[in-house]
């Protein structure tokens, strides 16, 4: 059996920002515990100079919905990053996993020699399909999920490698 490039993104993109719904909701409780805002523990990094647990999570949906709509062929969605609040995080999670959702197989199958071009401060990049997929978008995501999973575990948070990731 082969694995299709829908079956190797939607599913992983899905259940990677789940998991991150779930070690927030957790992070919020022990925050709630500890009389901290959401708001604080939005800011909260792990050194002074790397992203907050905000930005740390709106990249990981930026990566997840560009990453489908660039491997479907289609402009990607634009998410403006304003969220401050806990609701407002939970909201973004929400929001990206139902615009992953709306692709379907046969939008990203074949997409293995899609030439997908990202522009970036440094200039444009150009990869193939597959590449995009393996070489950036999941490395990506999982980094930043990572991260804010270990934003939240130095901030005290009692979650551990299940709560990471998931149920199988």
């Amino acid at each position: 059996m082969t694995l299709s490039m829908y079956q190797a993104s939607v599913p992983v993109f899905v259940r990677a920002l789940g998991n991150l719904t779930h070690v927030l909701q957790k992070g919020e409780q022990h925050a709630i515990s500890k009389n901290v805002s959401g708001e604080v523990l939005l800011q909260v990094r792990l050194i002074p100079d790397m992203l907050p647990l905000i930005k740390q999570i709106q990249i990981a949906c930026d990566m997840a919905t560009r990453g489908t709509a660039r491997l479907a062929g289609v402009e990607p969605q634009s998410f403006e990053d304003n969220e401050t609040t806990l609701p407002q995080a939970y909201d973004r999670i929400a929001r990206a996993i139902d615009y992953v959702k709306s692709f379907t197989a046969e939008q990203i199958d074949g997409s293995e020699t899609r030439t997908i071009v990202m522009k970036t401060r440094n200039g444009d990049v150009t990869l193939e399909g597959q590449a995009y997929l393996f070489g950036f978008t999941i490395p990506n995501l999982f980094f930043h999920c990572t991260t804010a999973y270990n934003i939240l575990r130095e901030a005290g948070t009692d979650i551990g490698k299940k709560d990471f990731i998931g149920e199988a």
